[in-house]
């Protein structure tokens, strides 16, 4: 089947989150059980700069006006196949300081929706036959950024031939794409798209409300996060609408990349290592010990290194960590913070590193190769989220043997089994789960894991279970090879 994947970055060509990961890995997922995918993604710098072989295929014209162009090339990724990649050529609105949604001051561009817009327009062009070598049966839109494609999709004159269906994936609700409802205007879709059975939404322009409506099938990226967002307390105000299209909606758990993600191959880690225990797991010594010296932290013996890698925001329960900081000092154990957000929580911790350089360092922004390092080197990896619609950080510790240790939600309830003693003595536990968002039950669970990390047996064995644990691909690919049939169920596989 033929799938045009629809999202705003992709690793490794842009990367600001999670979104980056699964736009990289499932094309290639795809491929591998033998569907004919493509990706659409917006000409910013890094993608213009890193998809290869770039060369026009279209002039166009924005609903709004502006000339822009589609070209076409191939993104290029060891060992695994290249993927042809439509990039939208449009400078003026792509080609800017700041990250790709937000300026050096971090506001959200004024013109975000024609930017985001246009992602979502040229796809439903790609779907009506725009490159007469390839038209995709399904157009698989990830997120706010695509959100308008199924919406393009559903008021376009239809070509000949079957009816190409679409999917639209959440990846999280809390992000919609709110916009004041004149921008509209600018989208060139009917009026009758901006109701309430359509982008309106309180008033306001809503693209994700857009995808949710108009999409023939919807998906999340867990089980568990696709049960929570029906409900008032995590449905950001869209739960009713998703209660009425739960027919349509499937919970496809996310998978990692084993390319990337793999402690025994990883090239930016100072030394590999997988299982069995032994000699093979040395590396993981090596990896600590190298980490601490980069980073300043003192070279203590048998203290618990404990590492976030997020964005810094009171959604990733960060605001747990900050006051929970001096019991994990007192209890003897390390932290090392990459990440950037909101600025409360980047000036809290840097203070935290400042006063304790030799057991809190801090990190401001994103660095890939840090990334890799901290969960080589990490004991725990910290996620004690508010809401968390899969989560990549959790499944990275578990592969590279750094036990999560995660609030009971979304994908985090999916991934990581607690370390009771039931879940000990069955061989499941994996890492650190508590329930209520507050103080009181996240030092709960930091102090079972220093409980666990003094007995170094059973320490031994349960990051031996969480590493052993499968993520990979092939599950999810087939899962969403179901979702495009039901999609477009006239169309040959």
């Amino acid at each position: 089947m033929r799938v045009l994947q629809v999202s705003a970055e992709i690793f490794p060509l842009l990367k600001t989150g999670g979104l980056a990961d699964i736009a990289g890995a499932l094309p290639h997922a795809l491929i591998a059980v033998g569907q004919d995918v493509r990706v659409l993604l917006p000409g910013f710098p890094a993608i213009v700069a890193g998809v290869e072989d770039l060369v026009p295929l279209h002039d166009l014209r924005a609903p709004w006006g502006d000339r822009t162009r589609l070209l076409v090339g191939r993104v290029a990724t060891a060992g695994a196949p290249d993927v042809t990649a439509y990039v939208i050529d449009a400078p003026h609105l792509y080609d800017r300081p700041g990250n790709p949604y937000e300026d050096t001051h971090r506001q959200p561009y004024g013109d975000n929706h024609r930017r985001f817009a246009l992602l979502g327009w040229a796809a439903a062009q790609l779907a009506q036959g725009l490159d007469p070598t390839w038209q995709p049966a399904v157009v698989h839109a990830h997120d706010w950024h695509a959100a308008l494609a199924p919406a393009y999709l559903a008021f376009a004159q239809r070509p000949p031939g079957p009816r190409v269906g679409s999917v639209f994936t959440v990846h999280n609700l809390a992000y919609q794409g709110l916009f004041a409802p004149w921008d509209f205007a600018d989208l060139g879709l009917p009026g009758p798209a901006f109701q309430m059975n359509g982008l309106e939404y309180f008033g306001q322009l809503n693209f994700m409300k857009g995808g949710l409506v108009f999409a023939d099938r919807l998906t999340t990226v867990s089980p568990t996060y696709a049960r929570e967002i029906q409900t008032p307390e995590q449905g950001q105000g869209l739960d009713g609408l998703l209660r009425q299209r739960s027919d349509v909606l499937t919970g496809i758990l996310n998978a990692v990349d084993d390319q990337v993600w793999n402690p025994g191959t990883d090239a930016l880690l100072p030394q590999g290592f997988s299982l069995p225990e032994g000699k093979r797991m040395a590396g993981k010594a090596a990896c600590k010990a190298a980490l601490r010296q980069q980073l300043g932290l003192a070279a203590w013996p048998d203290v618990p290194l404990f590492v976030v890698v997020s964005r810094l925001t009171e959604q990733k329960g960060l605001h747990l960590v900050l006051d929970g900081l001096d019991a994990l000092l007192a209890q003897g154990g390390q932290l090392a913070l990459l990440g950037g957000g909101e600025a409360w929580l980047e000036e809290a911790f840097r203070q935290r590193a400042a006063a304790t350089p030799e057991s809190v360092s801090v990190t401001i922004g994103y660095n890939e190769n840090l990334a890799h390092q901290l969960f080589g080197a990490g004991d725990v990896t910290l996620v004690p989220s508010l809401f968390e619609p899969c989560g990549l950080t959790q499944m990275y510790g578990l592969k590279y043997g750094s036990l999560p240790l995660v609030r009971s939600v979304g994908g985090l309830a999916d991934t990581v089994v607690d370390c009771t003693l039931e879940n000990m003595a069955s061989g499941e536990a994996t890492g650190f789960v508590f329930g209520h968002f507050d103080d009181t039950d996240y030092a709960r669970a930091v102090r079972r894991a220093f409980a666990l990390y003094k007995r170094p047996a059973d320490w031994r064995r349960v990051r031996a279970t969480a590493m052993r644990r499968p993520a990979d691909w092939a599950t999810a690919a087939a899962q969403y090879v179901a979702v495009y049939r039901q999609a477009a169920p006239n169309v040959a596989v």
